[in-house]
Protein backbone atom coordinates (compact mmCIF):
# COMPACT_ATOMS: atom_id res chain seq x y z
CA UNK A 1 0.00 0.00 0.00
CA UNK A 2 1.34 3.38 -0.82
CA UNK A 3 1.88 5.95 1.69
CA UNK A 4 1.48 9.91 1.34
CA UNK A 5 3.48 12.61 2.57
CA UNK A 6 1.67 15.62 4.57
CA UNK A 7 4.32 19.08 5.59
CA UNK A 8 2.16 21.33 7.57
CA UNK A 9 3.31 24.92 7.64
CA UNK A 10 1.73 27.41 10.00
CA UNK A 11 1.99 30.36 8.69
CA UNK A 12 -0.65 33.22 7.79
CA UNK A 13 -0.80 36.70 7.21
CA UNK A 14 -3.94 36.84 9.86
CA UNK A 15 -6.19 34.82 11.35
CA UNK A 16 -9.72 33.74 10.04
CA UNK A 17 -12.05 34.52 12.37
CA UNK A 18 -13.54 31.22 11.99
CA UNK A 19 -9.92 29.21 12.00
CA UNK A 20 -9.76 26.36 14.53
CA UNK A 21 -5.90 25.41 13.01
CA UNK A 22 -2.77 25.34 15.24
CA UNK A 23 -2.03 28.19 13.02
CA UNK A 24 -0.98 32.26 13.53
CA UNK A 25 0.86 35.27 12.15
CA UNK A 26 4.39 34.63 12.75
CA UNK A 27 7.21 36.66 12.11
CA UNK A 28 8.73 36.31 8.60
CA UNK A 29 12.32 35.51 10.15
CA UNK A 30 10.74 32.43 11.15
CA UNK A 31 10.26 31.13 8.41
CA UNK A 32 13.31 29.49 6.95
CA UNK A 33 14.43 28.24 10.17
CA UNK A 34 11.31 26.59 10.07
CA UNK A 35 11.99 25.12 6.80
CA UNK A 36 15.33 24.08 7.88
CA UNK A 37 13.54 21.95 10.90
CA UNK A 38 11.02 20.31 8.23
CA UNK A 39 14.00 19.77 5.53
CA UNK A 40 15.90 17.49 8.91
CA UNK A 41 12.96 16.08 10.26
CA UNK A 42 12.40 14.44 6.64
CA UNK A 43 15.78 13.68 6.55
CA UNK A 44 16.48 12.08 10.10
CA UNK A 45 13.24 10.60 10.35
CA UNK A 46 13.67 6.77 9.88
CA UNK A 47 16.00 7.15 12.95
CA UNK A 48 13.79 9.44 14.49
CA UNK A 49 10.88 6.85 14.46
CA UNK A 50 13.25 3.77 15.59
CA UNK A 51 14.31 5.86 18.60
CA UNK A 52 10.83 6.25 19.30
CA UNK A 53 9.21 2.79 19.07
CA UNK A 54 7.63 3.26 16.40
CA UNK A 55 7.12 0.95 13.57
CA UNK A 56 7.94 2.27 10.17
CA UNK A 57 7.60 0.58 6.52
CA UNK A 58 11.17 1.15 5.16
CA UNK A 59 9.84 -0.21 2.01
CA UNK A 60 7.03 2.27 1.57
CA UNK A 61 6.38 4.05 -2.00
CA UNK A 62 5.37 7.87 -1.80
CA UNK A 63 2.91 9.09 -4.28
CA UNK A 64 1.66 12.04 -2.81
CA UNK A 65 2.95 14.94 -1.50
CA UNK A 66 0.23 17.47 0.43
CA UNK A 67 2.09 21.06 1.32
CA UNK A 68 -0.69 22.85 3.71
CA UNK A 69 -0.97 24.86 6.40
CA UNK A 70 -1.85 28.02 7.16
CA UNK A 71 -0.94 29.63 4.28
CA UNK A 72 2.70 28.02 2.79
CA UNK A 73 2.44 29.77 -0.71
CA UNK A 74 3.92 32.71 1.64
CA UNK A 75 7.10 30.49 1.70
CA UNK A 76 9.90 31.55 -0.97
CA UNK A 77 9.47 29.08 -3.48
CA UNK A 78 13.28 27.84 -3.25
CA UNK A 79 12.12 26.93 0.46
CA UNK A 80 9.30 24.81 -1.23
CA UNK A 81 11.28 23.30 -3.50
CA UNK A 82 14.01 22.16 -0.80
CA UNK A 83 10.96 20.44 1.41
CA UNK A 84 10.01 18.22 -1.99
CA UNK A 85 13.72 17.85 -2.65
CA UNK A 86 14.28 16.28 1.04
CA UNK A 87 11.08 14.18 0.38
CA UNK A 88 12.23 12.45 -3.01
CA UNK A 89 15.68 12.25 -1.09
CA UNK A 90 14.42 10.26 1.78
CA UNK A 91 11.71 8.39 0.23
CA UNK A 92 10.94 5.83 -2.96
CA UNK A 93 8.96 8.08 -4.77
CA UNK A 94 6.02 7.91 -7.79
CA UNK A 95 4.43 11.15 -7.13
CA UNK A 96 0.97 11.03 -8.74
CA UNK A 97 -0.73 14.18 -6.92
CA UNK A 98 1.71 16.73 -5.24
CA UNK A 99 -0.21 19.24 -3.58
CA UNK A 100 0.25 23.14 -2.66
CA UNK A 101 -2.37 25.18 -0.43
CA UNK A 102 -2.26 28.57 -1.61
CA UNK A 103 -4.44 31.67 -1.00
CA UNK A 104 -5.66 33.41 -4.17
CA UNK A 105 -3.58 36.86 -2.48
CA UNK A 106 -0.48 35.20 -2.58
CA UNK A 107 -0.32 33.86 -6.13
CA UNK A 108 2.17 35.58 -8.84
CA UNK A 109 3.60 34.29 -12.19
CA UNK A 110 6.92 33.88 -10.86
CA UNK A 111 5.35 32.03 -7.62
CA UNK A 112 3.56 30.03 -10.02
CA UNK A 113 6.30 28.82 -12.35
CA UNK A 114 8.54 28.11 -9.50
CA UNK A 115 6.04 26.01 -7.61
CA UNK A 116 5.88 24.06 -11.33
CA UNK A 117 9.61 23.80 -11.97
CA UNK A 118 10.16 22.19 -8.69
CA UNK A 119 7.22 19.37 -8.91
CA UNK A 120 3.69 20.79 -7.43
CA UNK A 121 0.95 19.62 -9.98
CA UNK A 122 -1.81 20.99 -8.13
CA UNK A 123 -3.17 23.73 -6.54
CA UNK A 124 -5.80 23.95 -3.87
CA UNK A 125 -6.95 27.94 -3.83
CA UNK A 126 -8.85 29.12 0.01
CA UNK A 127 -11.88 30.76 -1.73
CA UNK A 128 -14.31 30.83 0.54
CA UNK A 129 -16.75 33.44 -0.86
CA UNK A 130 -16.78 35.38 -4.08
CA UNK A 131 -18.53 38.18 -2.60
CA UNK A 132 -16.14 40.89 -0.53
CA UNK A 133 -18.67 41.38 2.52
CA UNK A 134 -18.27 38.12 3.33
CA UNK A 135 -14.63 38.28 3.01
CA UNK A 136 -14.15 41.06 4.61
CA UNK A 137 -16.26 39.97 7.75
CA UNK A 138 -13.93 36.43 8.04
CA UNK A 139 -10.66 38.26 8.03
CA UNK A 140 -10.01 36.98 4.53
CA UNK A 141 -7.07 39.00 2.78
CA UNK A 142 -7.98 38.91 -0.80
CA UNK A 143 -10.96 39.83 -2.91
CA UNK A 144 -12.90 38.29 -5.79
CA UNK A 145 -10.69 39.93 -8.22
CA UNK A 146 -7.82 38.21 -7.00
CA UNK A 147 -9.66 34.66 -7.46
CA UNK A 148 -9.86 35.31 -11.51
CA UNK A 149 -6.78 36.80 -11.39
CA UNK A 150 -4.88 34.02 -9.26
CA UNK A 151 -6.62 30.89 -11.66
CA UNK A 152 -5.49 32.83 -14.57
CA UNK A 153 -2.11 32.57 -13.39
CA UNK A 154 -1.91 29.50 -12.28
CA UNK A 155 -3.72 28.42 -16.22
CA UNK A 156 -0.71 29.94 -17.58
CA UNK A 157 2.02 28.14 -15.63
CA UNK A 158 0.70 25.01 -16.88
CA UNK A 159 -1.77 23.81 -13.79
CA UNK A 160 -3.92 21.65 -14.70
CA UNK A 161 -5.17 20.38 -11.37
CA UNK A 162 -6.82 23.07 -9.77
CA UNK A 163 -8.64 22.58 -6.38
CA UNK A 164 -10.93 25.57 -4.97
CA UNK A 165 -13.32 25.41 -1.61
CA UNK A 166 -16.14 27.51 -0.86
CA UNK A 167 -17.97 27.99 2.77
CA UNK A 168 -21.41 27.19 3.28
CA UNK A 169 -22.86 29.82 6.19
CA UNK A 170 -20.35 32.26 6.09
CA UNK A 171 -21.54 35.88 7.70
CA UNK A 172 -23.54 38.59 5.78
CA UNK A 173 -24.46 34.74 3.28
CA UNK A 174 -27.96 34.86 1.24
CA UNK A 175 -29.71 33.07 -0.86
CA UNK A 176 -28.47 35.07 -3.38
CA UNK A 177 -25.24 35.91 -2.19
CA UNK A 178 -24.40 31.73 -2.08
CA UNK A 179 -26.11 31.35 -5.47
CA UNK A 180 -23.62 33.52 -6.67
CA UNK A 181 -21.05 32.18 -5.49
CA UNK A 182 -21.44 28.58 -6.83
CA UNK A 183 -22.32 30.01 -10.32
CA UNK A 184 -18.95 32.00 -10.03
CA UNK A 185 -17.07 28.91 -8.67
CA UNK A 186 -18.33 26.95 -11.64
CA UNK A 187 -17.65 29.40 -14.40
CA UNK A 188 -13.96 29.15 -13.13
CA UNK A 189 -14.63 25.37 -13.65
CA UNK A 190 -11.47 23.96 -11.66
CA UNK A 191 -10.88 20.23 -11.33
CA UNK A 192 -12.06 20.01 -7.91
CA UNK A 193 -14.15 21.67 -5.68
CA UNK A 194 -14.47 22.04 -1.96
CA UNK A 195 -17.92 22.84 0.27
CA UNK A 196 -17.59 23.29 3.59
CA UNK A 197 -20.27 23.75 6.36
CA UNK A 198 -19.35 26.51 8.70
CA UNK A 199 -18.04 24.66 11.99
CA UNK A 200 -19.14 26.83 15.44
CA UNK A 201 -16.63 25.70 18.34
CA UNK A 202 -15.11 27.19 20.77
CA UNK A 203 -11.40 26.30 18.75
CA UNK A 204 -12.29 29.80 16.91
CA UNK A 205 -12.79 33.62 17.74
CA UNK A 206 -16.31 33.67 15.93
CA UNK A 207 -17.16 30.20 17.10
CA UNK A 208 -16.57 31.00 20.65
CA UNK A 209 -18.40 34.25 20.25
CA UNK A 210 -21.18 32.76 18.67
CA UNK A 211 -21.26 30.38 21.89
CA UNK A 212 -21.55 33.43 24.11
CA UNK A 213 -23.93 35.20 22.84
CA UNK A 214 -21.59 37.84 21.26
CA UNK A 215 -21.83 40.22 18.53
CA UNK A 216 -18.40 40.84 17.53
CA UNK A 217 -17.07 39.13 14.24
CA UNK A 218 -20.28 39.41 12.62
CA UNK A 219 -21.58 36.92 14.79
CA UNK A 220 -25.29 38.56 14.99
CA UNK A 221 -24.85 37.62 10.95
CA UNK A 222 -24.35 33.89 10.95
CA UNK A 223 -26.58 32.00 8.41
CA UNK A 224 -29.57 29.63 10.27
CA UNK A 225 -28.62 25.81 10.33
CA UNK A 226 -31.61 25.19 8.36
CA UNK A 227 -29.94 28.26 5.94
CA UNK A 228 -26.61 26.53 5.76
CA UNK A 229 -28.03 22.93 5.02
CA UNK A 230 -30.33 24.80 1.91
CA UNK A 231 -26.99 25.78 0.78
CA UNK A 232 -25.13 22.74 0.52
CA UNK A 233 -28.23 20.83 -1.12
CA UNK A 234 -28.77 22.97 -3.67
CA UNK A 235 -25.01 23.49 -4.11
CA UNK A 236 -24.54 19.66 -4.79
CA UNK A 237 -27.59 19.66 -7.23
CA UNK A 238 -26.08 22.29 -9.20
CA UNK A 239 -22.52 20.46 -9.42
CA UNK A 240 -23.86 17.34 -10.22
CA UNK A 241 -25.28 19.03 -13.15
CA UNK A 242 -22.11 20.50 -13.99
CA UNK A 243 -20.31 17.30 -13.91
CA UNK A 244 -18.67 16.73 -10.93
CA UNK A 245 -18.82 13.40 -9.43
CA UNK A 246 -19.44 14.14 -5.23
CA UNK A 247 -17.09 11.70 -4.03
CA UNK A 248 -17.10 12.41 -0.06
CA UNK A 249 -19.39 14.98 2.22
CA UNK A 250 -17.53 17.72 1.30
CA UNK A 251 -15.83 17.19 -2.00
CA UNK A 252 -16.38 17.02 -5.68
CA UNK A 253 -13.98 16.52 -8.68
CA UNK A 254 -14.39 16.13 -12.41
CA UNK A 255 -13.67 12.85 -13.57
CA UNK A 256 -9.91 11.53 -12.49
CA UNK A 257 -9.70 14.55 -10.25
CA UNK A 258 -10.30 13.20 -7.01
CA UNK A 259 -8.05 14.32 -3.92
CA UNK A 260 -5.51 11.16 -4.10
CA UNK A 261 -3.69 12.79 -0.68
CA UNK A 262 -6.99 13.01 0.93
CA UNK A 263 -8.47 10.01 -0.10
CA UNK A 264 -5.45 8.20 2.14
CA UNK A 265 -6.84 9.58 5.02
CA UNK A 266 -10.46 8.17 4.64
CA UNK A 267 -9.33 4.71 3.21
CA UNK A 268 -6.99 4.52 6.58
CA UNK A 269 -4.12 4.43 4.22
CA UNK A 270 -0.62 5.13 5.63
CA UNK A 271 0.66 8.73 5.95
CA UNK A 272 3.58 10.73 7.45
CA UNK A 273 3.41 14.08 8.67
CA UNK A 274 6.03 16.70 8.81
CA UNK A 275 6.10 20.21 10.81
CA UNK A 276 4.46 21.59 13.62
CA UNK A 277 0.81 19.66 14.65
CA UNK A 278 1.62 17.48 11.63
CA UNK A 279 -0.13 13.79 12.10
CA UNK A 280 0.79 10.46 10.71
CA UNK A 281 -0.68 7.25 10.42
CA UNK A 282 0.90 3.83 9.68
CA UNK A 283 -1.98 1.52 9.80
CA UNK A 284 -1.24 0.73 13.94
CA UNK A 285 -0.42 3.69 15.30
CA UNK A 286 -1.12 7.21 15.11
CA UNK A 287 0.99 10.30 16.25
CA UNK A 288 1.45 14.07 16.36
CA UNK A 289 3.98 16.92 16.44
CA UNK A 290 3.76 19.35 18.92
CA UNK A 291 1.96 21.94 17.64
CA UNK A 292 4.32 25.14 18.73
CA UNK A 293 6.42 25.67 15.91
CA UNK A 294 9.23 27.05 18.12
CA UNK A 295 9.23 23.78 19.91
CA UNK A 296 8.57 22.13 17.19
CA UNK A 297 12.26 23.46 15.47
CA UNK A 298 13.99 23.62 19.00
CA UNK A 299 13.09 19.34 19.08
CA UNK A 300 14.59 18.85 15.54
CA UNK A 301 17.20 21.49 15.92
CA UNK A 302 18.41 19.06 18.98
CA UNK A 303 17.94 15.68 17.13
CA UNK A 304 15.28 14.32 19.09
CA UNK A 305 12.07 13.19 17.69
CA UNK A 306 9.29 16.43 18.09
CA UNK A 307 6.48 13.79 18.43
CA UNK A 308 3.50 15.27 21.67
CA UNK A 309 1.51 12.52 21.73
CA UNK A 310 1.49 8.36 20.48
CA UNK A 311 -1.27 6.09 20.20
CA UNK A 312 -1.53 2.42 19.48
CA UNK A 313 -4.86 1.47 17.11
CA UNK A 314 -7.45 -0.52 19.43
CA UNK A 315 -9.18 -2.57 16.90
CA UNK A 316 -12.33 -0.91 18.64
CA UNK A 317 -10.86 2.10 17.65
CA UNK A 318 -9.80 0.67 14.05
CA UNK A 319 -13.68 -0.72 13.66
CA UNK A 320 -14.71 2.89 14.52
CA UNK A 321 -12.59 4.42 12.14
CA UNK A 322 -13.41 2.41 8.93
CA UNK A 323 -17.29 2.80 9.84
CA UNK A 324 -16.94 6.84 10.12
CA UNK A 325 -13.93 7.21 7.68
CA UNK A 326 -15.67 4.89 4.69
CA UNK A 327 -19.19 6.62 5.27
CA UNK A 328 -18.04 9.90 4.47
CA UNK A 329 -17.48 8.46 1.29
CA UNK A 330 -20.41 8.44 -0.98
CA UNK A 331 -19.14 4.98 -2.56
CA UNK A 332 -20.26 3.62 1.09
CA UNK A 333 -18.78 0.76 3.09
CA UNK A 334 -18.93 -3.00 2.18
CA UNK A 335 -20.21 -4.53 5.60
CA UNK A 336 -20.25 -7.80 5.17
CA UNK A 337 -16.29 -7.26 4.44
CA UNK A 338 -16.01 -4.98 7.55
CA UNK A 339 -17.52 -7.29 9.58
CA UNK A 340 -15.96 -10.08 8.45
CA UNK A 341 -12.15 -8.42 9.10
CA UNK A 342 -13.25 -7.38 12.73
CA UNK A 343 -15.65 -10.60 13.85
CA UNK A 344 -18.42 -8.67 14.84
CA UNK A 345 -21.72 -8.25 13.98
CA UNK A 346 -23.75 -4.78 13.45
CA UNK A 347 -26.79 -6.14 11.61
CA UNK A 348 -29.37 -4.76 13.71
CA UNK A 349 -27.58 -2.03 14.60
CA UNK A 350 -27.24 -1.03 11.39
CA UNK A 351 -31.05 -2.25 10.45
CA UNK A 352 -32.29 0.10 12.77
CA UNK A 353 -30.80 2.84 11.79
CA UNK A 354 -31.49 2.45 7.83
CA UNK A 355 -35.27 2.30 9.49
CA UNK A 356 -34.90 6.08 10.76
CA UNK A 357 -33.71 6.69 7.07
CA UNK A 358 -30.11 8.02 8.26
CA UNK A 359 -28.79 5.20 6.18
CA UNK A 360 -29.07 2.84 2.53
CA UNK A 361 -28.23 0.13 0.84
CA UNK A 362 -27.04 0.43 -2.52
CA UNK A 363 -26.25 -2.56 -4.29
CA UNK A 364 -23.93 -4.75 -1.29
CA UNK A 365 -22.91 -1.16 0.32
CA UNK A 366 -24.09 0.68 2.95
CA UNK A 367 -24.25 4.49 2.78
CA UNK A 368 -25.46 7.59 4.34
CA UNK A 369 -29.02 8.52 3.02
CA UNK A 370 -28.78 11.33 0.66
CA UNK A 371 -30.39 13.66 2.66
CA UNK A 372 -28.52 12.76 5.87
CA UNK A 373 -24.93 14.38 4.27
CA UNK A 374 -25.28 17.49 6.05
CA UNK A 375 -25.81 16.12 9.92
CA UNK A 376 -23.45 12.85 9.24
CA UNK A 377 -21.68 13.92 12.28
CA UNK A 378 -25.19 13.32 14.31
CA UNK A 379 -25.51 9.89 12.37
CA UNK A 380 -21.76 9.03 13.26
CA UNK A 381 -22.61 9.50 16.98
CA UNK A 382 -25.64 7.21 16.60
CA UNK A 383 -23.97 4.61 14.58
CA UNK A 384 -20.88 4.22 17.17
CA UNK A 385 -22.96 4.46 20.54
Amino acid sequence: MNAGIYVQVPFCQTKCTYCNFHTGVFSQDLYAPYVDAVVREIAEYPRLLSEHGISGIPDVVVDTVYVGGGTPSLLDPNSLRAILDAVRAAFDCKLEEVTLEADPETITPEKAAAWRASGFDRISMGVQSFHDNELKAAGRMHRREDVFRATRTLREADFQNISADLIAGLPHQTDESWNDSVTEMLALHPEHISIYLMEIDEGSRLGLEVLNGGKKYSAAALPSDDAMAGFYERACARLATAGYCHYEISNWGLTGFESRHNLKYWRREPYFGFGAGAHSFNGMQRWANAHDPAAYAASVGQGRFPVEQVEKVSRDQALEEELFLGLRQLAGINLAEIEAKYGTNLGSRIEEMRAQGLLEWHGPRLRLAADRLTVSNEVFVNLLE
